[in-house]
């Protein structure tokens, strides 16, 4: 390697027209940042020295959404002609769970699912059509049971189509999240669909089934990606707010297992509150608790706007549809507020917003 040295300093003192002396190399030390730069240039003209690696490029942008699917007796009466009925209404909250079954609803859901292609989707309130077997016939016209059978594609898989792997909470169906094949898989989830597929737990007392479910998602280059769904609990009564207080304790203290949902160190939280967490801190322990955990000043803070000015994602009244996480922020659209994209369907059907986000690493 001294061979080469001598070479290639031989080489700098040639293109700097000037000549060293084999004595005066070989003892003397090269010395000064302008010498020792030259020196090293030399090396790398060589082959000795190799350049600086090119930087890695950024990852691509992930588009994540979170949708609460379903619709309440309420939204019958809001348009009389718009096709939803008081009589389709009185049905999907007697039979449906008011989870999305109306097929002029499903039909819809899957054109936008279709024309957005995201990356990670979280549902919430979505019927899950292996309940047809025990709704009577009657019920049926104009909802999913009219055509569906054992075997058929669920209301989930119908709306986002076969690319995507489907995992769902322990006792709750109607909750799942989905990521895309290019994106990943679920770890321990084996096929398109796994019904209980999402780590979770029952709170005592807040009814039963999980109602926050975390899944990991193995990347194609073996990295992980922590995604946890949460739909808490609705209602005003005091009872309600500690439910919801115990679920975000959940998500951020334990999920019933010795560590929190959301415990990856790439993490997405997802969902439907049933708190506005900008808005209801005075009002609501549940949403004040969320401080506690996102913020700026936290290793989680909120990707989608949060406080007075935040776009309104249920009924116009309040915004409790979110996305927040440790490590990534973004950009994100609701579909169907006031100066944004149409929403998913003109008829009134939808109590909720999607909200659509396209994340960069911080």
């Amino acid at each position: 390697m001294a061979t080469h040295w001598i070479q290639a300093l031989s080489g700098w003192t040639r293109l700097q027209g000037t000549r060293l002396q084999g004595t005066r190399l070989q003892g003397t030390r090269l010395q000064g940042t302008r010498l020792q730069g030259l020196w090293l240039q030399g090396l790398w003209l060589q082959g000795c020295v190799a350049p600086a690696p090119e930087p890695a490029p950024d990852p691509p942008p992930l588009v994540a959404i979170t949708f609460n699917t379903g619709t309440t007796s309420v939204q019958a009466s809001l348009d009389p002609d718009d096709g939803y009925t008081p009589d389709h209404a009185a049905r999907s909250d007697a039979w449906y769970g008011d989870g999305l079954a109306w097929i002029e609803a499903i039909e819809a859901a899957e054109s936008f699912f279709a024309a957005q292609q995201p990356d990670i989707v979280a549902l919430q309130e979505i019927f899950w059509s292996g309940d047809c077997p025990s709704i009577p016939e009657e019920a049926w016209p104009d909802f999913v049971c009219a055509s569906w059978a054992p075997g058929d594609p669920t209301v989930a898989a119908r709306i986002l189509g076969p690319r995507y792997q489907i995992a769902c909470h322990p006792g709750k169906p109607d909750k799942c999240l989905a990521v895309h094949e290019r994106l990943g898989t679920f770890r321990g989830c084996g096929g398109p669909l796994c019904l209980e597929g999402l780590d979770g737990a029952t709170v005592e007392g807040c009814g039963s089934g999980a109602r926050v479910g975390r899944g990991i998602v193995i990347r194609p280059d073996g990295s992980e990606l922590t995604l946890v769904n949460l739909h808490g609990s609705s209602g005003l009564a005091p009872s309600d707010q500690d439910c919801r207080i115990q679920q975000i304790e959940q998500v951020f203290v334990d999920l019933g297992d010795g560590e929190p949902a959301a415990s990856g160190e790439e993490t997405l939280v997802l969902g439907d509150l049933n708190t506005d967490p900008g808005r209801w801190t005075d009002l609501d322990p549940s949403a004040a608790r969320w401080s506690d955990f996102v913020g700026v000043d936290h290793p989680f803070d909120w990707v989608t706007e949060v406080g007075p000015d935040a776009p309104l994602t249920y009924q116009g009244v309040a915004t409790i549809d979110h996305i927040a996480s440790n490590t990534w922020i973004g950009d994100c659209t609701h579909p169907g507020t006031p100066g944004d994209d149409p929403p998913v369907l003109e008829a009134s059907y939808f109590d909720h917003r999607p909200v659509i986000c396209t994340l960069q690493r911080r």
